[in-house]
């Protein structure tokens, strides 16, 4: 346990005297929230600002976690995590470490994103809002972080988990419906979006931080808080659901992986991959 909180607090600290990437990854979402903020006008929709924050606060959980491990690659190549490794520790305790680094930093800005919220028009009723919304956040951020892990231990270095996580992180934030509407997507990307955990992450954070968990299945469609799918409709408890099997497989995926992974292998750049190979 004294290994894992090391570690969570080293990734902390790193990421605080990181301040000009907090200062930019705290502006950036509201340049979104300006562009995209009136797609989502409509009669059902109370307050347009507030609800694509909602998707703005949990699309920068899940992008902060899964970025949060581009430092596992740094740790490895940098040689910390090789030390790390010749100590009696398993693997899985220092993979768990990271995990709640990725999902603690992420929840923070998440956090500090949702505290702006209120100057913009959120509104909480009750604290167990509050409790609820950072309960997700740090939920998301695990499942997401798991993620990221899995992606960091396959990729050789860190140009290809720049590449490999942008791929991937840009087309799932934006068929989630956290910037535009499903609703708004063609047919096929709407089936994409079904696929897609972001999409369940964005419509149960949505629910509860609007407090809207009290409406009705048919409510909930027309305010696509709920995700009809077909016939089907996939209410927040379900989404819930979802997002946990989803994480439970990327959990399983990454640290198996980084139990697996040959560290002196892992190279800083594609030029050092290169220069091992010659």
């Amino acid at each position: 346990m004294s290994v894992v909180m090391a570690l969570w607090f080293r990734n902390l600290k790193l990421f605080v005297r990181n301040r000009a990437a907090l200062v930019f990854n705290l502006i950036f979402p509201f340049f979104f929230l300006f562009v995209f903020g009136k797609i989502f006008q409509n009669d059902f929709i109370e307050n347009p600002a507030t609800y694509m924050l909602a998707g703005i606060i949990i699309s920068t959980v899940f992008d902060s976690s899964l970025r949060m491990a581009s430092s596992t690659i740094d740790d490895i190549t940098s040689g910390f995590m090789k030390e790390v490794i010749v100590s009696p520790v398993s693997r899985l305790t220092i993979a768990t470490g990271q995990f709640f680094a990725a999902a603690t930093v992420s929840a923070i800005q998440g956090v500090i994103i949702f505290v702006a919220g209120f100057f913009i028009g959120l509104k909480i009723t009750t604290p167990l809002t509050i409790i609820y919304a950072i309960l997700l956040m740090v939920f998301v951020g695990l499942i997401f972080a798991g993620f990221g892990l899995f992606i960091a231990t396959v990729s050789k270095n860190i140009q290809t988990f720049q590449a490999v996580s942008l791929a991937i992180t840009m087309p799932m934030t934006f068929m989630s419906g956290a910037y535009i509407p499903i609703s708004m997507l063609p047919d096929v990307l709407k089936w994409v979006a079904y696929f897609n955990p972001m999409t369940y992450a964005v419509s149960l954070f949505r629910t509860v931080t609007l407090e809207k968990t009290s409406l009705s299945t048919e409510q909930l469609v027309l305010e696509e808080l709920a995700v009809k799918v077909g016939s089907f409709t996939v209410t927040p408890m379900m989404a819930f659901a979802i997002l946990a099997a989803f994480g439970l497989v990327f959990l399983v995926l990454s640290t198996r992986a980084f139990v697996k992974i040959d560290f002196s292998r892992m190279n800083r750049n594609k030029e050092d991959s290169l220069t091992e190979e010659i």
